[in-house]
């Protein structure tokens, strides 16, 4: 960010305050961290820029969801979703699905049958899109749903299968998260 300020490179500027914007958020500065990311892309916008977009929404909406603002969140992700049928946007698709998913449970746990919707909507478009990482993250959400209602052996057929695919990344934190998730499972 402070190079390309000193070099005036607008979009690289709003680009780093809304990662940094992300960062923040996620480390507990959460509404420091919102206003940046809101102001970056603010900028971003204001200078007519559609490349990464999605992305940029994706990570604002997971951040509010993250801050106990899941009405926002899901007002922001409603942006991303009307955006995702543009070659850059695809690539998100999945991980949209799944967050609607998230932020729609966070609402409200009587909101289950719609959040497991969003959850097999993510699942088709990211087994059809061949990205595992993003299926992995999905069936990570399904499985924790799934044994919040006693459906255990279920959740473990869903995510064990997925976990097995991969053969490196195990720092990771999807991965660990699937591995923590899967110790809980019969």
């Amino acid at each position: 960010m402070t190079l390309a300020t000193e070099h005036g490179i607008v979009p690289w500027v709003a680009g780093a305050m809304i990662l940094r914007g992300w960062a923040l958020a996620a480390q507990g500065q959460r509404d420091a961290g919102l206003a940046q990311m809101r102001e970056g892309l603010a900028t971003w916008e204001a200078m007519g820029l559609e490349l990464y977009r999605t992305y940029q929404l994706v990570q604002l909406a997971d951040a509010y969801g993250k801050a106990g603002q899941a009405d926002e969140g899901l007002r922001v992700l409603g942006q991303a979703l009307a955006a995702v049928h543009n070659a850059e946007g695809r690539f998100y698709e999945a991980e949209l699905s799944r967050l609607k998913g998230e932020l729609t449970l966070a609402r409200s746990a009587e909101h289950h049958t719609e959040a497991e919707a969003c959850f097999r909507q993510a699942l088709d478009i990211a087994r059809r899109q061949q990205a595992k990482s993003w299926e992995l993250r999905t069936a990570i959400s399904l499985a924790r749903l799934w044994q919040r209602q006693g459906k255990r052996a279920e959740a473990r057929e869903l995510l064990a299968p997925i976990y097995g695919w991969f053969t490196e990344g195990f720092d990771t934190a999807d991965l660990q998260e699937a591995k923590e998730l899967l110790d809980e499972l019969p």
